[in-house]
């Protein structure tokens, strides 16, 4: 059931699982995602022990607003988010777009946050190692998705990956009452912010509460390098790559990575 809640940026939609007790666990979605947009069966396995909180940021899906064109905007977002359900300190997992904004989260906020997991994500500021493949730009910025764009863009072109990714696509797109996609403007607001964010390799030294860092090894999007130079050089950083995965390894991997957090978390 969608809930709202009164913040500084306006009304913003949130949902919650799981059981009450312990420290909540907030997720932070990707890029032109919604909280609609979550593997429904992801969210069963992580929601299990824990009470876990997923919301609309501002401008985006049933959140009022207007979506902030920083990513220091949108981090500021999220703390308003967490001190409206009156949260105190939380864990953190963030996926792609929202991988970036939870580590500037942890950053600017860093009394919110307890333990921090980055999926599927970048430091931000790298100049060398691999490339995204140079089809994303093109399929990521069409007005619509479809199946096949998610499979290339989240999925190697394995039998069993893109299996499991189509099997997810329908879990996603099955579930009831899905809100509004993200509009053009809200789109544009996005893109604004991730090229003009600096990243935080020149402060990860100053990350250093408990992180865990993950992703697929052939992530076409933000290749896994990225991932490894986060974890080497944030100060408490545990690396975790899945083989035969893509940017949407943990709606691949639904199962060990559930498992992974859990160990993590407690």
């Amino acid at each position: 059931m969608t809930h709202t809640i009164s913040t500084q940026y306006g009304r913003i939609a949130t949902q919650q699982a799981g059981p009450a007790g312990g420290v909540p666990l907030v997720l932070l979605q990707r890029f032109r995602g919604t909280m609609d947009d979550w593997d429904p069966n992801f969210i069963e396995a992580i929601s299990a022990d824990r009470r876990v909180y997923l919301f609309d940021s501002a401008g985006i899906g049933k959140s009022e607003g207007k979506v902030p064109d920083t990513i220091e905007g949108m981090a500021s977002v999220a703390a308003s988010v967490i001190d409206g359900l009156g949260l105190g300190q939380v864990d953190v997992l963030g996926w792609s777009l929202g991988g970036v904004v939870a580590q500037q989260l942890a950053l600017d906020a860093p009394h919110l946050v307890r333990r921090l997991i980055v999926a599927g994500s970048s430091p931000g500021g790298l100049i060398d190692g691999p490339k995204p493949h140079p089809r994303v730009p093109q399929v990521m910025t069409r007005g619509v998705n479809d199946v096949d764009d998610f499979l290339f863009l989240f999925y190697p072109e394995t039998e069993t990956a893109v299996a499991a990714g189509r099997e997810s696509l329908t879990r996603i797109a099955g579930q009831p009452e899905r809100g509004p996609n993200v509009t053009a403007e809200a789109f544009m607001a996005q893109v604004k912010a991730i090229s003009s964010w600096q990243g935080v390799l020149h402060r990860a030294a100053e990350l250093r509460l408990p992180m865990l860092v993950a992703n697929g090894m052939h992530d076409v999007m933000l290749p896994a390098y990225r991932s490894y130079v986060l974890a080497q050089q944030a100060p408490d950083a545990k690396l975790l790559l899945y083989p035969d995965a893509g940017h949407a390894f943990l709606f691949q991997e639904i199962f060990d990575f559930s498992a992974q957090m859990n160990l993590f978390l407690s």
